[in-house]
This record gives structure tokens, sequence and C-alpha cells, in this order.
């Protein structure tokens, strides 16, 4: 069994990786693993085991239409996590965030039709339903999607499904909801709160902070997509929700008492434009369909993230001066 990790080097995708080659995931304890990556600044080689005997490591694009007929020979499937992802960011740089996850999808989507593999997960995200004021959104339920970076998302689950469609791939797509734990970069809320507070410094929350979000750690998302993978249906959607709400001010008050502060810590800031107020999934389906359900619960998950931030100072702080020194030179503040 092979597999090829579009954006491997990332949060939710190194995880998936290094879960795969510790024969975490069954049906492929032995799985040969590709990781091909572009290690823009929210990838990181260094997520990676560099030497492990079942990992080769390509660095490039996914839009590289002639790197993909290249490489995808031999493969069984490929798992997509690969695209830009931080919302702020799509506020003012959104051709990037279309350029690689609707055209990078659908050059992907190509190349494998092209050299003949068969099996495909296309790893999306809540985002693309906007807003939901009470109740949980379903996977029937209409994308309407409230930032560039959710309609960049939403446009290529449209590709993915045009694909199984048109031309009958095999093709699954997973929405799951707001990711934490190890390896997370830090300008996600979580990381970014946890790592300013162990430097001593503030902690910017929009507006009130009563923005909702559902909480799931990536140890459950990667599980959810394994299934995915090897029971999932073609042309099928899955929701992997945390089966949890916080607020983000809720979040913020944990992580100060995790770390030994206090609310005098928080600045408030201006809220984000188009923030959507609530997001929540139902996840019946994959929970009736495939078996899952989340394992880690929101608290010691949590505690347990604090605690590796805490203890890799060492992988952190590159990250973040590798970002600082970034926005510099683009002329923007993080």
């Amino acid at each position: 069994m092979r597999l090829l990790i579009t954006g491997g080097a990332g949060f939710i995708g190194s995880h998936f990786v290094r879960t795969v080659l510790d024969g975490g995931y069954a049906g492929y304890e032995q799985a040969r693993v590709t990781v091909l990556d572009k290690l823009t600044y929210a990838g990181n080689r260094d997520n990676l085991p560099a030497s492990h005997p079942r990992l080769d490591f390509v660095r490039g694009d996914i839009r590289d239409s002639a790197l993909l007929h290249r490489l995808l020979p031999g493969h069984d499937a490929v798992v997509h996590f690969a695209a830009e992802s931080h919302v702020d960011r799509s506020l003012t740089s959104a051709g990037e965030f279309v350029r690689t996850n609707v055209e990078g999808t659908q050059t992907l989507l190509d190349a494998c039709l092209a050299t003949g593999v068969e099996r495909v997960v296309h790893v999306s995200t809540d985002e693309v339903y906007g807003s939901i004021t009470e109740g949980s959104w379903t996977e029937d339920r209409p994308l309407l999607p409230n930032s560039p970076y959710a309609a960049s998302k939403a446009a290529s689950d449209l590709i993915a499904r045009s694909y199984w469609r048109t031309h009958g791939l095999n093709v699954s797509i997973t929405r799951c909801s707001n990711n934490y734990g190890p390896y997370q970069h830090p300008e996600k809320l979580i990381p970014l709160f946890v790592t300013q507070l162990l430097e001593g410094l503030p902690v910017p929350l929009y507006g009130d902070g009563g923005n909702i979000r559902e909480w799931l750690h990536v140890e459950d998302h990667c599980r959810a997509i394994a299934l995915v993978l090897s029971k999932g249906g073609a042309g099928e959607v899955y929701n992997i929700g945390g089966g949890n709400e916080q607020s983000n001010l809720h979040i913020t008050d944990r992580l100060l008492e995790l770390c030994g502060a206090d609310r005098s810590m928080i600045v408030h800031v201006p809220d984000r434009k188009g923030h959507d107020l609530r997001y929540a999934l139902d996840e019946t389906k994959i929970r009736e369909t495939l078996g899952y359900a989340p394992e880690v619960p929101f608290e010691q998950g949590l505690a347990d993230t604090v605690a590796w931030y805490r203890d890799n100072p060492g992988w952190w702080k590159p990250v973040k001066q590798r970002g600082a020194a970034a926005a510099s030179q683009e002329g923007t503040v993080q």
C-alpha cells in the first residue's frame, strides 16, 4: 500500500503521516508514505520523522501538473490536506487561496485520473457552511461561505464532487470542526495564545470573545480521516465534529488558567471582517456508517496541548520568528 499525502508537513497532515508510520491505523500498518508539501510558512519538515524507512518526502506544489504526473504512478490513494487555511490571511491575499485550494485541487484530481489513482480523500472544513445560530449542519446543508478562505474550500469541495460524478473518481470529502493539538502553527487561536502567554505577552481576543466553535483534537480528526479512507463511500461527505461547543472567551479563560495568568493579559481587538458567530456539525452520519466517535476529552486534550508547547519551545519559537520575519518582508502585521 502506497499513500500520497499532500500538505503532509503541516499540522494535521503531519499527524496523519506520523500515525500511519507508527502503524496506528488498521489496514495501513505497513503503508509506504509519500509526502508532497510546498513548505510554505505553515509547512515544517521538522514535523516529520526525517529518516523513517517508509517515508519519502517531495518538496513541490500541487499545482505542478508535471510533477504530479511523475509522482503519482504506483500510489494506491491520495489524502489531500494541502491548502491555504488561515482565514485572516485570506482577507488580504484571496488570490493565493483560490489558486492553491481550487486550482490545486483540480490539478491534483486531473493527475489522479491520468495516472490511475482511484481513491482520494479530500479534507475540508465546517466553514464552508457559513454560520448557524442554532442547531447543527448535516452534510446536505447548502454551502454559504463567508470568507475568501471558506469560499475557496467550498469551491474545492464542489470540484472534488464533480470528479466523482463526471469521471467516476472514488472521492470522499471530510469537513471538520476547529482542530487543536501539538505542532499547530502559532497563528491559530490556541497555539497563538499559549505561546504568547508562555512569553509573558498579552493575547489578542477578537471582539467580546462570544464567537462559538466546536473543538476537535487532531488525533480524533485524523482517526476519522483514516476511517473515511478505508470505508468511506464514493461521492460522500462526512462531517467530523468535536462534540462540544466553546466560546472563544471560554477558551481564553482556560488557557489563562493553564498558563498561570489572568484576564489582565487579554487585549480586545476589533472583530475580524465577516467573522462567523457559530459553527456546529451534526456528525450522525460518520458515527452510524463508519463507527466514529471522538475519544480525546477536551479538557484533557487542551491541558496536554498547553504542556506540549511549554515543553517544546525549540519547535515553536523558530516558527514564530520565521513568521515575524516573513510578515516584516510583506509589510504586514501578524
